[in-house]
């Protein structure tokens, strides 16, 4: 009897949804395409093609089959699938009230209801404007001295000695320190070690299918969510009193920023629900999208010595300005990066850390001849643009160039953070933490790589056994 109830509330949206056409839908046809089973739908399809890294190919297929728009259902939802620049300009640019944001059931119940992936309309202007506050370039100067601590600190604990490492499960503890350090004032110790843990396990079931089972990814990831959740409540009382005490400033980390943004009549700007589901958001995206840059940028490097030796030449010349001895980044230093962002910016291209996104349909929209249904979910790609011959020639050839006019690249092709108006508020983060760890990993080693057998993605792109290298100390030249 439970199982047959849960059938049917997974199956209610979908029969309602169906039901519900206006004027538009009657000389408008559905796109092409099936639900498949009830409830699963084709997610479990699309979950195994991004395990075995055929995601890709499960797409193209679907293209073959139906064109440029088609329905599926995933993850409990009626849903539209579209691609192409067009289709990225539909989502990115598309107003308010015809398409809002969305993410999987999954991770709303995850992240939080009041993240910014999930407000439309002046709720997402206030929230995303409180971050850019904090996130914007002109704010960010001030902590890339903090960062370049973590980093030197990081290597010296985990690279400095060793003959041999796992790439990506050392930059995940690099980003996640960075993040604690730099957006919580959470430093070194249990505390933060015990969320480390927590927050891996959140992560694991951002994409799943939202059935609440005992000992189901969906069921751990939300009770690691909740552990998460009660001690960045715990933070959040702890600031305050900072604050209120004068010991802390708003500036001192995301946190105390979000706390000290006011109304004019002295209320917060953001509630703590609101707070506490963004810096979720931050830390998912900061510590992953991350992460996974600069793993495949080391891949990338072991791979291609000419390109190597274009990055590892930009260090030297910033490196051998500096003082003989302990030296730290600036900002300038930065902003003299240029070769070495371009080289990023090719590998977000080629492997997008996300692999693709939702949306909301408002209303009956029109596109491409079909309907996409109000209430229905919208699904779109991130590397169906990326590998289009007739936007980047030969995609799969790696071409840092290709970035070194970004005007000639045509609007809403390129969005490994999103676009427009919805572009990732985290984008200059990510450079920051980028480029000051290659920095340091391209002047103090060389390194070989001792296994790669392809990656998988589960969501995210993630090599499949870490990415095992050989690693040498240098000296610069």
């Amino acid at each position: 009897m439970n199982l047959l109830f849960l059938v049917f509330l997974f199956l209610l949206p979908i029969l309602v949804l169906l039901r519900r056409r206006t004027k538009l839908s009657k000389r408008v046809p559905d796109p092409p395409g099936s639900f498949g089973i009830p409830i699963i739908g084709q997610s479990l399809g699309l979950l195994r093609a991004m395990r075995v890294n055929t995601a890709e190919k499960w797409v193209e297929a679907r293209i073959r089959k139906y064109g440029p728009i088609s329905k599926l259902s995933l993850f409990g939802k009626p849903t539209v699938f579209i691609y192409g620049q067009a289709a990225n300009k539909l989502v990115f640019t598309s107003h308010d009230s015809i398409i809002a944001n969305q993410q999987t059931q999954s991770i709303k119940m995850i992240i939080g209801e009041r993240n910014l992936l999930e407000l439309s309309g002046d709720d997402h202007k206030r929230v995303r404007a409180a971050l850019v506050s904090f996130l914007k370039p002109e704010s960010l100067k001030r902590y890339v001295e903090k960062m370049d601590e973590e980093v030197k600190e990081h290597l010296e604990m985990h690279w400095e000695g060793k003959q041999q490492v796992k790439v990506l499960p050392l930059m995940k503890t690099l980003t996640f320190n960075m993040i604690c350090s730099l957006l919580f004032g959470l430093e070194r110790g249990e505390e933060r070690d015990k969320l480390l843990v927590c927050f891996q396990n959140m992560i694991e079931g951002m994409w799943s299918v939202p059935v609440n089972l005992p000992f189901t990814r969906y069921n751990r990831s939300l009770s690691a969510s909740a552990r998460i959740h009660n001690t960045l409540k715990d933070l959040l009382r702890q600031k305050k009193i900072e604050l209120d005490q004068n010991t802390a400033s708003p500036r001192q980390n995301l946190i105390t920023s979000l706390l000290g943004m006011l109304n004019e009549d002295g209320t917060q700007v953001l509630t703590e629900k609101e707070i506490i589901d963004n810096i979720t958001l931050v830390m998912i995206a900061g510590h992953d999208t991350s992460s996974v840059l600069i793993t495949f940028i080391i891949r990338l490097l072991a791979k291609d010595p000419s390109v190597y030796a274009s990055v590892l030449q930009e260090h030297e010349e910033i490196a051998k300005n500096k003082l003989p001895g302990h030296y730290s980044l600036t900002w300038e230093d930065l902003s003299k990066m240029k070769y070495t962002w371009r080289v990023a910016m090719e590998t977000l291209r080629m492997v997008p850390p996300v692999f693709g996104g939702f949306r909301k349909a408002l209303t009956d929209i029109e596109y491409e001849g079909y309907l996409i249904p109000k209430g229905w979910q919208i699904f779109w790609v991130t590397a169906m643009t990326h590998m289009d011959n007739n936007i980047f020639p030969e995609p799969l050839k790696f071409d840092p160039a290709r970035f070194e006019n970004q005007a000639s690249i045509p609007p809403y092709c390129f969005i490994p953070f999103g676009g427009g108006p919805r572009i990732c508020p985290g984008y200059e983060f990510a450079r920051i933490e980028t480029l000051v760890t290659i920095h340091y990993l391209v002047t103090r080693f060389t390194w070989k790589l001792s296994a790669d057998d392809g990656f998988s993605r589960d969501p995210m792109p993630a090599p499949t056994q870490g990415l095992p290298m050989q690693i040498w100390p240098r000296k610069l030249s």
